[in-house]
C-alpha cells in the first residue's frame, strides 16, 4: 500500500493485535500491550492495526529472497509447477526438495505454518468488527470495508490449501473460551467468501485515491467472487465423498455461470484492460511487453502487492527478485528461476502453429528462431541480448573438453554459488537497470501482480468454452494474441486455451493451481510421467552444434511427486484434537 505508515506506533499496534509465536490457532494472545479505545478511535492506529491483513495476504515477491529456503510459504508456487525449477543443488536437501518428494513431514508443517497464519488475521479482523461502532469516524466505512474483503480472502486462501474449514466470525481464544467448531462443507466456503467480498463491496469505492493506492475496491471484491466461483468449478472439486472437500454432486455449471457474472461485473466497473503495445517490430514489442510487469498498479492490474518504490526490504516490504534471478555474468550467485525446456517448448512458431506441427517452420538445429515474440520476452537463452550482453548459455569443445560459457559458470569464489540448472534464465518481471549487489537494505521494487486483466479474460475463455460458448472464448483468446501481434486463431479448442494460458501467465501465481483445478497436478507434477528437461547446447570442433535435452529434475535427480492427498493439505493437528475436526485424507500426524 502506497497509504503512509507511521513506524513509531507499528510495535505497539502489532502487540495489541497479539501476533506472537504460537503452537496453535490463537495460543498465548496477549492483548494488554495497548487499550483498545486507543486503536478504534485514532485513524493513523487504525492503519497500522490493518497493515498486517495486507502484509500477510500474499508475499508477493519476498519469498523469491530466501536463501535457505527454510520455512519457505506457499506463495512462489511456479517453482513446483514444471514451467521452472532452482539453480542452487543444496535447496533439494531442504524444505523445497522434501516438498518436490512429497514429504508429509515438510508438508505438515507448511500446512500448520498456513493455517496459523491466515486464523492469526481472521482473529484479527473479527476483533475490528466486534468494535466497528467505537471506529474513527474519517475511516469507519473503508476500514469495516477491508475487514470483510480481507475476511474473505483470507477464507478463500484456505478453501484452496484446505478444502473446508472452521468459520469463525468473532473473537475466540482456547484458553478463556471453551467452545468448538466444526468444519464448514466446501458450499458453505463459497457462499460465505462470496458474501463477505459483497459485503465489502457495498462499503469500498469504485477507484482509490492516490494515497490508497493499493487498498481494495469494488472491482477487487468483485474478482474475488469470481476467482471464488471459478475455482470451486474446478474438476477435483465435484462429486465429492466429503463435504468439507468439494460438493457432493457436479456443480461446475453451476460454479462457471455465477463466476462469468461477476467477471461482467469486473469488466463493468470499466476501469481495467489490457496495456495495449503501439511498437510492431519484434524487439519493441517484446520491451513493451516486459514493462507491463514493471508498471505498477496499472490498468491492467486488479490487485497486486505494493512493494517499495525505493526497493526497501528491510522494513518496507521490498524485495530481490533481480538479484536472486540474475545470471552469474552479472554477479548472480542464486540462480533461483530457471524455467525448463518443458515450457519453453509451449512456446508456438509465429505463424502461431506448434513446434511439432507440419508447415511450423521449426528447426530443431535453430530453435529459438520464429517462436511467440513472448517467449523472448519471458525466458533468456543462449545468444539472447540482456543488459547489453549476449547470453552465452552454451559449451564450446576445446582440445577435446567442453568448456561452460560465461552464464553457465559459477561466479566468484563462493562454493554454494549457483548457475542455471535448464540452459535458461528468466527474464518476465525482472528489471534490466536494477543494479545487481550485495546491499543489505536495498533491492528491487516492482509490485506483484495478483490479478490482471490478461487473467480475468482467459479464466472467461475457458468458462465460455465450457459452456459450448466457442465464438466468445475465440474473441477472448485472440484479444490476448492481437495485443503481442501473434496471428489470430482461426478456431479454437480446450489445447489452445491452456495453452495461451500457460504461455501468457507464465510462472505468475496462478499457474501451480490452475493444475489442481484442472484435476492434472499428479500428470504435470510428479517426475515419472512429467520429467524437467532443460538444454544444453554444444559448439563442437567441426563447427556443428551439438542440442540435447537432459533431464535435470525428475527420473535421473530429485524425483518430483504429486500425491492425491495434496489437492488438500492437512489441517493442524492441534485444532483436530481440539475441535474433534476429521482431518484431510490420507495425511497422518507426525
Amino acid at each position: 500500500m502506497k497509504f503512509k505508515s507511521y513506524r513509531y506506533i507499528l510495535p505497539l499496534a502489532l502487540a495489541a493485535m497479539g501476533l506472537g509465536s504460537c503452537d496453535s490457532m490463537f495460543r498465548d494472545t496477549p492483548f494488554d500491550k495497548l487499550p483498545d479505545t486507543v486503536i478504534w478511535g485514532d485513524e493513523h492506529l487504525l492503519d497500522e492495526y490493518v497493515l498486517p491483513w495486507y502484509r500477510n495476504m500474499d508475499e508477493g515477491f519476498s519469498t523469491f529472497v530466501t536463501t535457505i529456503m527454510k520455512g519457505l510459504g506457499n506463495e512462489y508456487e511456479a517453482w513446483y509447477t514444471d514451467q521452472m525449477t532452482v539453480g542452487k543443488s543444496d535447496w533439494y536437501s531442504g524444505d523445497y526438495g522434501n516438498i518436490l518428494k512429497s514429504s508429509q513431514q515438510d508438508i505438515t508443517t507448511r500446512g500448520r505454518t498456513e493455517w496459523f497464519k491466515y486464523y492469526t488475521q481472521i482473529n484479527s479482523i473479527n476483533k475490528l468488527l466486534e468494535h466497528q461502532n467505537e471506529l474513527a469516524p474519517s475511516v469507519k466505512q473503508r476500514v469495516i470495508g477491508e475487514a470483510h474483503f480481507f475476511r474473505a480472502w483470507y477464507y478463500y486462501k484456505m478453501l484452496r490449501l484446505f478444502g473446508g474449514t472452521m468459520i469463525i466470525t468473532r473473537t475466540y481464544d482456547p484458553l478463556t473460551d471453551d467452545v468448538r467448531f466444526p468444519r464448514a462443507s466446501y458450499e458453505e466456503m463459497v457462499q460465505f467468501i462470496c458474501k463477505e467480498a459483497e459485503e465489502a463491496s457495498k462499503l469500498l469505492p469504485l477507484e482509490n485515491t492516490a494515497s490508497d493506492t493499493g487498498r481494495p475496491t469494488k472491482g477487487v471484491c468483485y474478482m474475488l467472487r469470481a476467482k471464488t466461483y471459478f475455482w470451486a468449478a474446478g474438476e477435483h472439486f465435484q462429486n465429492q465423498t466429503k463435504d468439507f472437500l468439494g460438493f457432493p454432486d457436479d456443480r461446475s455449471m453451476e460454479m462457471l455461470d455465477l463466476a462469468a457474472a461477476e467477471y461482467d461485473r469486473v469488466i463493468a466497473t470499466r476501469l481495467y484492460d489490457l496495456i495495449p503495445i503501439s511498437g510492431t517490430k519484434k524487439s519493441e514489442v517484446v520491451a513493451e511487453y516486459r514493462n507491463i510487469f514493471l508498471t505498477k498498479n496499472s490498468k491492467e492490474s486488479i490487485w497486486e502487492v505494493q512493494h517499495a518504490d525505493n526497493g526497501d526490504f528491510s522494513f518496507a516490504n521490498g524485495h530481490k527478485l533481480d538479484r536472486d534471478a540474475a545470471a552469474s555474468s552479472f554477479g548472480g550467485t542464486t540462480a533461483a528461476y530457471n524455467p525448463t525446456q518443458n515450457h519453453v517448448d509451449e512456446y508456438r512458431m509465429e505463424n502461431g502453429k506448434r513446434i511439432n506441427e507440419p508447415g511450423s517452420g521449426y528447426d530443431a538445429s535453430n530453435p529459438y528462431e520464429g517462436r511467440d515474440w513472448r517467449f523472448y520476452a519471458n525466458v533468456l537463452y543462449d545468444g539472447a541480448q540482456w543488459r547489453g550482453h549476449t547470453m552465452d548459455l552454451h559449451y564450446e569443445t576445446i582440445d577435446g573438453k567442453e568448456v561452460a560459457g560465461e552464464d553457465l559458470t559459477k561466479y566468484g569464489s563462493s562454493t554454494t554459488a549457483a548457475v542455471t540448472r535448464t540452459g535458461y534464465y528468466m527474464a518476465k518481471f525482472l528489471n534490466e537497470r536494477q543494479s545487481i549487489d550485495n546491499d543489505a537494505t536495498y533491492a528491487s521494487s516492482q509490485n506483484c501482480i495478483l490479478w490482471r486483466f490478461a487473467e480475468l479474460l482467459l479464466d472467461y475463455a475457458e468458462i465460455d468454452f465450457k459452456k459450448g460458448r466457442t465464438g466468445d472464448a475465440l474473441d477472448k483468446v485472440n484479444q490476448i494474441r492481437r495485443r503481442v501481434k501473434m496471428p489470430e486463431l482461426t478456431s479454437v479448442t480446450w489445447d489452445d486455451i491452456m495453452n495461451e494460458r500457460r504461455v501468457e501467465l507464465a510462472f505468475e501465481k496462478t499457474t501451480y493451481w490452475d493444475l489442481l483445478r484442472w484435476n492434472v497436478a499428479e500428470q504435470y507434477m510428479t517426475g515419472t510421467t512429467n520429467p524437467l528437461y532443460g538444454v544444453k547446447i554444444v559448439n563442437q570442433a567441426d563447427g556443428t552444434r551439438k542440442i540435447t535435452t537432459p533431464v535435470v529434475n525428475g527420473r535421473n535427480a530429485v524425483v518430483r511427486y504429486f500425491r492425491t492427498r495434496q489437492y488438500y493439505y492437512p489441517i493442524d493437528w492441534d485444532d483436530v484434537r481440539y475441535h474433534g475436526l476429521e482431518q484431510n485424507p490420507e495425511w497422518m500426524e507426525m
